[in-house]
């Protein structure tokens, strides 16, 4: 039985950090399943934001996403497996 793999991504930086994350998480697409990305929106983008993906079971390449987000300042992230 294949296990799910969830990774949520917090940003405090959005607008200095947002096309550092699209670039990883462009290079790692080929393991998210599903992606949602929350910020609240109004007069002005709010610089806080939320990223969840559903990885597939691939710990290796998880490992490597892991590696990639770990050098970007202005966020933190949480793997889960279930």
């Amino acid at each position: 039985m294949s296990k799910e793999n969830i990774m949520i991504i917090k940003t405090c930086k959005r607008q200095d950090t947002a096309d550092s994350i699209q670039k990883i998480l462009t290079e790692f697409g080929c393991i998210i399943q599903t992606r949602l990305g929350l910020h609240e929106a109004g007069s002005v983008c709010s610089d806080k934001g939320l990223i969840i993906l559903q990885l597939v079971d691939n710990a290796d390449e998880t490992k490597k996403l892991e590696e990639a987000l770990n050098k970007l300042d202005g966020i933190t992230f949480k793997s889960v497996q279930l």
